[in-house]
């Protein structure tokens, strides 16, 4: 067995994990990355706001991905705001 061959096995139990709790708090993690772009674009006064939307938007839908992944129907589209 190679390197990247155990990694991922070691690593199998902490992606589950993840997964589940992803799911089990997506609300509450998805309400504070749009706290997080807020604060950031209030601080940046506004110079990066499309990129932190962009950003935030990325985060979100990668979020969706992690939680839905074992759902029936593969992953759902995040909603809008």
């Amino acid at each position: 067995m190679g390197l990247l061959d155990n990694m991922k096995a070691k690593l199998a139990p902490a992606k589950e994990k993840v997964g589940h709790l992803a799911h089990q708090h997506e609300g509450k993690i998805g309400h504070h990355l749009d706290k997080m772009a807020k604060a950031v674009d209030y601080k940046t006064k506004g110079k990066y706001h499309g990129r932190i939307e962009t950003g935030t938007s990325k985060a979100k839908e990668a979020l969706g991905k992690i939680a839905h992944k074992d759902a029936p129907g593969g992953p759902t589209p995040p909603t809008a705001p």
